[in-house]
């Protein structure tokens, strides 16, 4: 069977040894009898798959023990809702937009809180990150909010802003990409299906201060907290979302963790991108120093050749 090229920015490629030990496992897991996605979440098997889901997610990150780990559903678009509601003390919240996400992620935001946009790359079609070191940060804000990678315009940030208040940051694009210091967050999610996994989950790394006792008006299945004091376990979570994230967890260990994969990620990116910056057909649309090593969006600067290079990748696999 020939595999596509599969550069999709949302559900995207996985390591073939993953799916090929995923499809060894159909049937039967490990001698249960059934498949993953068959089995109790109250199992004690389950329970095996989301414990060392998360201590390998632990070990490659480096987080700290004062950090929970959950793994829930409804993607990253429903975070862009439960941060505001369960992050809300003085009820308002900084928000770069830097792309279309942070911008979804302000709106949603704007209807539970005063969500004040400090900065807005839209001046130039969102090609760059705002300038982190001349925001107008409110020292009274509940959170400081950016999407680090903004998947359709191919930015990264470089930099993080400094501030006092906690810095809330949707790494969907690039999670597991590189390294990166959890410390310096108070929050951290994503959906997994870009990066990490199958569509289902996201997965939230929250600072334990963040997580308050008492939300009224907020619903239960909708408070971290809840997901936190029963272990992502309150409902039926997505379990073989969750089952097949634990294996891309442990094919990243054994491929050399996030600096491996930093290491690859770059060598990458760096071949395409110096085949754009000398090519006289095709323009990267991103500014050079905010530049994504995960999404390269990239144009001819006419919609019909576009169409006709779209049609021919098509044509060869792509």
């Amino acid at each position: 069977m020939s595999r596509v090229f599969n550069f999709s920015a949302g559900p995207a490629i996985l390591p073939e040894s993953v799916l090929n030990k995923a499809a060894s496992e159909m049937l039967d897991y490990q001698g249960c009898g059934m498949s993953v996605m068959e089995m109790s979440h109250r199992s004690k098997e389950f329970q095996d798959i989301i414990d060392r889901a998360e201590a390998d997610l632990r070990e490659l990150m480096d987080i700290p023990d004062n950090y929970k780990v959950l793994f829930l559903q409804g993607g990253a678009s429903l975070l862009f809702a439960m941060i505001p509601m369960n992050l809300k003390k003085n009820g308002k919240a900084d928000y770069i937009v830097s792309g279309s996400w942070s911008k979804k992620a302000w709106q949603e935001a704007s209807g539970i809180l005063d969500a004040r946009k400090i900065a807005d790359s839209s001046d130039e079609n969102f090609s760059y990150v705002p300038d982190v070191d001349t925001l107008d940060i409110d020292p009274n804000a509940d959170y400081v909010y950016i999407c680090q990678n903004e998947t359709i315009y191919g930015t990264l940030y470089h930099k993080l802003p400094e501030t006092d208040v906690p810095l809330v940051a949707d790494v969907s694009s690039c999670f597991l990409s590189e390294p990166i210091d959890v410390s310096k967050y108070a929050l951290i999610y994503g959906g997994v299906q870009k990066n990490i996994g199958p569509a289902g989950a996201a997965v939230v790394i929250i600072r334990e201060d963040l997580i308050q006792d008492d939300l009224p008006g907020v619903p239960k299945i909708l408070q971290f907290k809840t997901h936190a004091d029963a272990g992502s376990l309150y409902n039926t979570p997505p379990c073989y979302t969750i089952y097949m994230c634990g294996l891309v967890f442990q094919w990243l260990k054994e491929n050399g963790g996030l600096e491996g994969a930093k290491e690859r990620n770059y060598k990458k990116a760096q071949i395409l991108y110096d085949f754009l910056d000398e090519s006289e057909l095709f323009s990267p649309t991103a500014r050079k120093e905010d530049r994504s090593i995960m999404n390269v969006p990239f144009v001819t600067g006419d919609d019909a050749l576009d169409a006709e290079f779209i049609a021919a990748a098509t044509e060869k696999g792509f």
